[in-house]
Formats: C-alpha cells, structure tokens, sequence
C-alpha cells in the first residue's frame, strides 16, 4: 500500500506534459478495449431470439427461479435439470430483474464474462512485458504505459529490438486475440454457461500467474513480513475465488483442469514445493469449499441420490467416459475446432509453441518467473487439449477455455515479429541476410493466404452444404439471394491478396492487422447479417406462433409439440409444453392422461407430422402457419383413431 502511495504521489509531481504522455495510452488503451467488447460482444446482443435447442434450456430454468424463488433446484418445463450448477442461472436471474426478460438478459452474462476475460487478459500481458522489459516501479500507476517503452537491457531469449507502436504492442494484441476469434466470440454471445466456466476458469489461470510473478517481485524486494503471512498474496486469493465460481458455473471440471494445469507447469520447473508453500492450499481449499459447497449440500438434501447420479454420475463422469447424446468425434475432431475456432490466428500456433522451446527445461528453470509466461501458456493449452481430446463425449465447446492460452502464444510470437525480435542464435546469420524471413515465418504466411482462400472458397459455395434442417428448408436459397456469401468470400479474398502483398513488400509486422480487419470485417458485413438470416428463417417463425399459443390458448387446454423438440417454445409462451415425438407415444399420454378440463389441444409441428400422427386437415382447426411450422387446435378423440 505504501508503494502505491508512493508511485500516486511521483505521478502528481510529474510535469503535466510528461503525465499527459502517460494518461493518453491509458485512455487508448481504454477505448481499445470498449471497441473489441463492443464489436465482439455488444452489438446487436439481442438483436436475434433465444436460439434452439440449448439457449432457451438455460434461459427458462433461470426465469422459472424468479417465477418461484426456488434458486436451489433448477426446473425447466416442470421437470428438475441438474445438467449444470446455478452460477449461470442467478446470474441470469439478477439480468432478468434489472432488464427485464429478453435475450439481452439472457446473454448479457456471458458477454459480460468474456469481456472481463478480455480485460485481465490484457492486464496480464501489460505487467509481464513491462516486467520482461526491466520497467520501473514508479511506472506501476499506468501499467499500460509500460508496453510503449523499450529498455536497451535484454533479459529474455531474445535480442535488443524496436520499439512497435502503441497499436501493435503486445497488450493490444493480445486482447484482440483473445476476444476476435469465431469461436468466442459465438459463445460470448449465447446464453449457456461455457462462456462462464472458461471466464472464471481462464481468469483463475491468469490471476495464478499474476501471483506467481508477484511472489518472485517479493523475494527480491526481502519483504519478510508479508511472506510470513498465513494467506495467500492476493492474486492466489483471487485464483482460489474464481475456482470456487468455475465450480458453480459447471462443476468438478472447475477445479480439476486448473489444477492439472498448475501442477504440471510447476513439476516441470520443479518449484512445486516452494509454490506449495507460497500458494497455502489448505486455505484456499477452506475459501473453495465456503464459496462453493453450501449449493452443492442444498441441492442434495432437497434431492438426494437423484440428483448425484445425475449431475455427478451422468453429466460428468458418464460424459468422460462414454458418448453422451450422441457427441462422439474422432481423436482429431478438436484439431479441426481449433484450426477453425480460432482462425484465422489458429495458423500462427504451431509456430509460437515451437518458439517456446519447451524440450528445453534447463533453459526454463532458469528464467525468472515474468519471463515464463508462453512456457504457462503451452502447458494451459497443453493440458485442456489433451483432456478433453481423451474424453469420449466431445464438443466444440469443451476447448473454449484454450483459447486464450492460444491467444498468449500467438501474442507473443507477433509481439516478437512486429518489435523486429529474433533468437540469439539466428542474431548473426540475420544480420549476413537483413531482408529475409525466417523459414518457418514464411512459410506459415503462405499458409496463412492459403487458408484464407480456402475460407473465400468455403464461404462462396457454403449454401450447398445447409438444407438438411427442416426448420428453414429454404435458408440456402435465402443466403444465396442475400448476396452475403459474395461479401464474405470477397473480405477473404482481399485479405488475402493485401497478405500476399505487404509479404511481397517485406513488411510483415502489418499482416498482422490485415488479418484483423479481414475478420472484423467478415463478423461486421458477413456474420452478423448472416445470424439475422438464420434468425428469420428458424427462430422467428416460432416466437411468432408461441404469441398465437399466449392469445389462442383456452384455460386448462394443453400445448404439445409433435415429432421434435423445440424449448424455446416453452420460453416464449411461459407455459409448459408437451413433447412427443413418436405418434404411439403421444396417444399412449393422452389415454392415460387426467387432464379432462379441455376436450382439445393445441399442437405445433412440421405439416408432415401430422400426418405422421393419423391427424387428417378435417379434423383439426388450423390456427395459423409460419414458416415450415404450423399451430392447429386438434379434438383429444382426433389422437385415439
């Protein structure tokens, strides 16, 4: 706290022009920040409806505890889902009450956790460059200053290098490469709990290393007296806290993964029993267990064996172990979500982790800890990959906490090309050959125009690809005629061609910034209006008829869904719904049903369906029809011929 006084009290007897040189980055930096989460996360958020058929599961159990005040079990469509625990569902509740509910509410928290992420992303990245770069003290006031000064002394595997603009520094980067990614930013924007888990997870991870540095800032300084602490410095405070909400957001994988990434990072340098020491995990493991046990013994008591065998037994161990709903993928299958999630930065990865040199161990235990960020970085991706890669149930999303492990890696390698920085040991055959590129640079910017061709490609003959989902049956025609996919494919094309370009011109460190703006481009004229589409052709047909259902629907008349299964219907209509997707089925409920108050039923499905179900047009009102759905009053007798 004194040094922080300390630093205040030199940064107000600076000269005004010297702090108006500090101020100014901070407040680029600021508006740096404000754009990505804006462009990213921000713009049109609920713009389109809940999408089918995840979204709405989370967005109705959040709604249906305000409705009931239960924030101990979730329910959806009258029945308990334990498939996640509650974080996402509170804070979803909280949005409901301050906005409303609407699909802003529903994604607000996941925007907002990808957006801190971000943030502390960026944060992380400031304080390693400056401490790498030898910065003083005194500078601790606007850590972001930091990145635009170069001191002349070296102290990594690198040589003394330029100074890049503020614009190209590693902060920045980093944030935009951690935020614009596909992958992302579409969970970014939806509202289910993977956003939560890889923000508390993630930001877990960064905080560690925070503290991390931190312990070795303090060694050399001799506090003696903080050392002697029985708790943690405060970013391991700030680590034991974020696991505790990474187990609230989607259980023991919370903790687990984290701690098979510090465990190996720290066996591998072997400072585990001094990190054992500065960590006091046994009280962090009180601060966990006060955090996140008092839900997890609730929810047991007011379900008992129910709910451990579903939550522990089925959606966690069941999901590692053997293929749940069908989500099975071969061994690659997170080779290609990676390649594509993360493009187009994805091409750059091999690169940066070959950079770390992580065979090198005696090298790394060497460096100081500030310097050991991309070695944590490739142990975090590591460890996610290879995790999930040998479960058995597989999702795309299972590796978004990756991403901003990816996202450091690849910072860092263009912070290397953009300052002009090279290994010590090419230094000589460069300075012999000024004008040429490292081999494996430029061979990975020939893929990176390869690749965004094939993207070109891809875009312009997508539609063909898009007419299996009875919902929109004419989507691929609407996209065609839309003229988005000639706009996507000539952003790719003209990214690529600006990279082949400036490669030609031998200035590399801009390639960087076309691939940039060739993505911010795409999500802007291509992905955005494209969603809006898929919104038009899909989901609005379904929250049109779920008003039909709220205006038309007779008291005690019940609404069933026919041959598929669509919750959001459920959300938008606020009443539970009747799913059956097999015609014996559906007749077997309404025999041995008890709900006489109505002689009719309202019934949503494909017009196929109905006559899958023996329903003839004679024997049921037809309310209206949107879209490839249509929403009939059907006599209960109808079902039993």
């Amino acid at each position: 706290m004194k040094e922080v006084i300390k630093n205040l009290s030199e940064f107000r007897n600076r000269p005004l022009a010297e702090r108006s040189k500090t101020i100014a980055p901070v407040l680029m930096s600021l508006l740096w920040l404000c754009a990505i989460a804006g462009v990213a996360f921000l713009w049109n958020l609920g713009n389109i409806g809940l999408v089918d058929e995840t979204e709405p599961l989370f967005a109705e159990a959040a709604r249906q505890m305000t409705v009931t005040g239960d924030f101990i079990t979730p329910y959806f469509n009258g029945e308990t889902r334990f498939d996640k625990p509650p974080l996402i569902y509170w804070l979803m509740a909280v949005a409901y009450r301050t906005l409303g509910v609407n699909e802003w509410a529903v994604r607000l928290p996941s925007a907002l956790c990808a957006i801190g992420l971000t943030c502390l992303g960026f944060y992380t990245l400031s304080r390693s460059k400056s401490k790498e770069e030898g910065s003083s003290a005194a500078d601790s006031v606007a850590d972001v200053t930091d990145v635009t000064e170069t001191s002349q002394k070296s102290e990594g595997i690198f040589s003394k290098s330029l100074t890049p603009p503020l614009f190209l520094s590693t902060p920045w980067i980093g944030a935009a490469l951690i935020a614009l990614n596909p992958q992302t930013i579409a969970w970014g924007r939806t509202g289910v709990s993977d956003m939560l888990l890889s923000a508390c997870m993630c930001s877990a991870l960064l905080a560690f290393f925070l503290g991390y540095t931190l312990e070795e800032q303090r060694e050399k300084a001799e506090v003696t007296t903080v050392s002697a602490s029985r708790f943690p410095n405060k970013w391991y405070l700030t680590f034991y806290v974020l696991i505790a909400l990474a187990i609230l957001a989607k259980g023991p994988v919370g903790i687990v993964i984290p701690s098979l990434i510090v465990g190996s990072f720290t066996l591998y340098l072997g400072n585990f029993r001094q990190l054992w020491r500065e960590m006091r995990p046994v009280s962090g493991i009180l601060i966990i267990l006060a955090i996140a046990l008092p839900w997890f013994i609730l929810v047991t008591l007011a379900n008992g064996q129910t709910y451990i065998d579903s939550f522990f037994g089925y959606h966690n161990f069941q999901r590692f172990t053997e293929v749940v709903n069908k989500h099975s993928a071969p061994w690659y299958f997170y080779f290609l979500v990676v390649l594509l999630g993360f493009a187009p930065w994805s091409i750059y990865l091999p690169v940066a982790i070959a950079r770390t040199r992580f065979w090198q161990r005696s090298y790394w235990r060497r460096q100081p800890r500030s310097a050991q960020l991309s070695l944590f970085a490739l142990f975090w991706f590591g460890c996610i990959f290879g995790f999930f890669t040998i479960a058995v149930t597989k999702l795309p999303s299972y590796v978004l906490p990756l991403l901003p492990a990816a996202a450091i890696l690849v910072t860092l390698l263009w912070g290397d090309i953009i300052a002009g920085k090279e290994p010590e040991n090419r230094r000589i055959k460069l300075e012999k050959k000024a004008n040429s590129l490292p081999k494996s640079l430029l061979v990975t910017y020939i893929v990176n125009i390869v690749f965004l061709l094939i993207l070109a490609g891809a875009t312009f003959y997508c539609y063909n690809w898009l007419g299996d989902d009875p919902a929109m049956p004419n989507f691929p025609e609407a996209l065609q005629q839309s003229g988005l996919l000639i706009v996507g494919g000539a952003i790719w094309i003209t990214a690529a061609m600006a990279i082949a370009l400036l490669l030609w011109k031998r200035q590399q460190r801009w390639i960087l910034v076309a691939n940039f703006i060739g993505l911010v481009a795409f999500i802007i004229f291509g992905l955005t209006p494209a969603y809006n589409l898929v919104d038009i052709n899909r989901q609005l047909p379904l929250r049109e008829l779920s008003k039909v259902v709220v205006q038309q629907k007779l008291p005690g008349e019940e609404l069933m869904m026919i041959g598929f299964w669509k919750p959001s219907l459920v959300f938008y209509t606020q009443d539970p719904v009747t799913f059956y997707r097999l015609p014996r089925g559906a007749k077997d409920y309404i025999e041995e049903s008890n709900n006489h108050t109505s002689p009719t039923i309202l019934v949503l499905g494909y017009p196929h369906k109905f006559v899958e179900f023996g329903l003839q047009p004679n024997q049921y009102q037809l309310l209206d029809s949107r879209g490839a759905y249509q929403l009939a009053r059907v006599p209960r007798k109808a079902f039993l011929k």
